[in-house]
């Protein structure tokens, strides 16, 4: 609401810009008129098609961050335009030329009256919009572009339209004072005239920051996924844990390295648990699986474990055995889990994608499909995987951030369900092992972290011609490896978020420590099968294969998720693994350990 309540006055304070000076004409067409069926719908038709182009100018600062190619070359375009605008007044008339035209010939004086004066004013205010939106809209768009990283939502939308309701409040206060207003803002225009072609200035500096890929670094470091270890430390401070031990919270990498996470708050006796908060409510799921949608209120009376993940994400998966099994163990007994679904990369957008890996991983519990981040960002949640634990009124009475502690978790289940006056409960749970993909991690001996192929999170690659964003390029892996770096070989295009062969073969080479090695991979948009065959030290994996490999290293590539290709039953050391694909089209996102 306080957003809100800025955007309508941030719109209102338009009053005085030069921006205003274009339609002031068309609103004051109208004043000889009633204003219920003639100033006001003009104002009304000038703020919804504000809203609208003003949204479609954040959807396209979005796009120029996030699509690659022709669509980004478009946006770009699209945002050096308005730029230009700004920029220089004789570009701005010429945009503007067909709105004034069309505005011009509604507001003249005619005959028409009741609906018909109705109609011809919310056509004027459309037109009057769109003349409007050039000027003010971009501005709008690029300030906003930054909030719209995850996404533009209907939050942007509505933002922007507070901000031009608040400037067509003002344009109404300005009729009641008539054309004298008109006058003074002329007076204005020299001074007002630098400042809007100072704008044109940042819009374009923008559009060339972008444009070189300057931003990737700074935006995708603002973004919930990539959280340094020292912001998560920042925001521990700010938000202390129930007992004072945020200091000793360690961050769950999103779809981290297996490093483990943040220690649970443990249970200990009834009054010693903490109220972290009321449950916020679970709105904005585009889907639900295995159930209806869920709301606050249903579940009173209920414990709910909140359970924050993402398929490819193999902390998240590694937790999912313990999960299930709570829910197999206590479904009966008032306990409720609720899987929220939040993606890390856009392929697990996808309601097919979660639907599979829901029926792979054998989850039988409702899962909430949160591909806009509406339900995280109610949470102020910053964690892969996070689970909350609500107890019967429905507040928040513990969390864990990461894998690990589950015997703590299920005391604290076991606990709020007895506070709720469950009786009856099982014995807890003693036989839960994860295995396969979903084995607990090997803690005591990881030594490479989770690391990323898109340019926007690559570090430590190593192909002498470094990376070329956004365009096909020919790499080689050097003659030796340090531990951590990775190269490509073969011609690919490295976008900000994955890597794509473009010709094959094609190989990816990493330097590692872990027990077990995890890549996430995606076919050709075509969706043929890919094949590839993986080495370690330059030879055949043998019993070191993983579950999507055989001995010989070879595997295929069928679907958009986490494929593991190395685990060593023996001891652990370092080793350079090698991953060929035999076919074009693969799609490479992330390498992650255990």
């Amino acid at each position: 609401m306080i957003l809100l309540l800025l955007a309508f006055l941030g719109g209102a304070l338009t009053i005085v810009s030069p921006c205003t000076l274009p339609v002031l004409p068309f609103v004051f067409a109208k004043t000889d008129r009633p204003f219920i069926r003639s100033t006001l719908p003009l104002l009304l038709g000038m703020a919804l098609t504000f809203a609208a182009v003003a949204t479609l100018a954040a959807i396209g600062g979005s796009w120029a961050v996030r699509v690659n190619s022709y669509g980004r070359i478009l946006a770009l375009a699209l945002l050096g335009l308005f730029g230009l605008a700004l920029l220089s007044g004789r570009i701005a008339e010429l945009l503007a030329r067909p709105a004034v035209a069309l505005g011009n010939r509604l507001a003249r004086p005619g005959e028409a009256s009741g609906a018909g004066d109705v109609t011809e004013s919310l056509v004027l205010g459309i037109a009057t919009g769109l003349l409007w939106a050039p000027c003010a809209g971009p501005i709008l768009g690029l300030i906003l572009t930054g909030a719209a990283i995850n996404g533009p939502s209907t939050q942007t939308t509505f933002l922007l339209l507070a901000y031009a309701v608040g400037a067509a409040a003002a344009l109404a206060l300005a009729t009641l004072v008539g054309r004298r207003v008109f006058a003074a803002l002329k007076r204005s225009l020299a001074v007002t005239e630098w400042v809007r072609r100072g704008l044109g200035v940042l819009v374009l500096l923008a559009v060339l920051i972008i444009g070189i890929g300057w931003d990737t670094g700074i935006l995708t470091r603002l973004s919930v996924s990539s959280t340094s270890r020292y912001e998560q430390s920042l925001l521990a401070a700010l938000h202390p844990s129930p007992q004072g031990n945020a200091g000793a919270m360690a961050m769950a990498m999103s779809g981290g390295s297996g490093a483990g996470g943040a220690m649970m708050m443990k249970s200990g006796a009834a009054p010693s648990l903490p109220i972290e908060g009321e449950m916020p409510a679970l709105t904005g799921a585009i889907a639900w699986l295995n159930s209806p949608e869920l709301t606050t209120e249903s579940l009173r009376g209920k414990v709910v474990l909140i359970d924050f993940w993402t398929y490819s994400c193999i902390n998240c998966l590694r937790t999912l055995p313990y999960i299930n099994s709570w829910y197999e163990r206590y479904k009966d007994h008032g306990l409720v889990i609720i899987g929220v679904h939040t993606p890390e990369f856009a392929f697990e957008k996808e309601v097919g994608n979660v639907r599979r890996a829901v029926h792979d991983f054998d989850i039988h519990y409702p899962v909430a499909i949160d591909s806009n981040y509406l339900i995280w960002r109610a949470f102020e949640n910053q964690y892969w995987p996070a689970d909350y634990f609500v107890d019967a009124m429905g507040r928040i009475r513990g969390h864990q951030f990461g894998e690990g502690d589950y015997d703590g978790s299920e005391r604290l289940i076991r606990e709020l369900l007895t506070q709720a006056g469950y009786t009856g409960l099982p014995p807890p749970a003693s036989d839960i092992e994860g295995r396969g993909i979903q084995a607990a991690a090997d803690q005591g001996d990881i030594n490479s972290p989770e690391t990323y192929v898109g340019y926007a999170r690559a570090q430590s690659f190593s192909s002498p011609s470094g990376i070329a964003q956004d365009r096909s390029n020919a790499y080689s892996v050097p003659a030796a490896l340090t531990l951590n770096q990775w190269a490509l070989a073969g011609t690919w295009t490295v976008s900000a978020e994955d890597a794509t062969l473009a010709r094959a073969p094609g190989t990816i080479a990493f330097r590692f420590r872990a027990r077990d090695l995890h890549l996430v991979l995606g076919p050709a948009a075509d969706g043929k099968v890919i094949r590839f065959r993986v080495t370690i030290d330059g030879a055949e994996p043998g019993v070191d294969h993983g579950v999507d490999s055989d001995a010989q290293g070879d595997g295929v590539v069928r679907e958009q998720r986490l494929y593991q290709l190395i685990r060593q039953p023996g001891p652990v050391g370092e080793h350079t693994f090698a991953i060929e694909f035999l076919d074009p089209g693969v799609r490479a996102y992330s390498f992650t350990f255990g």
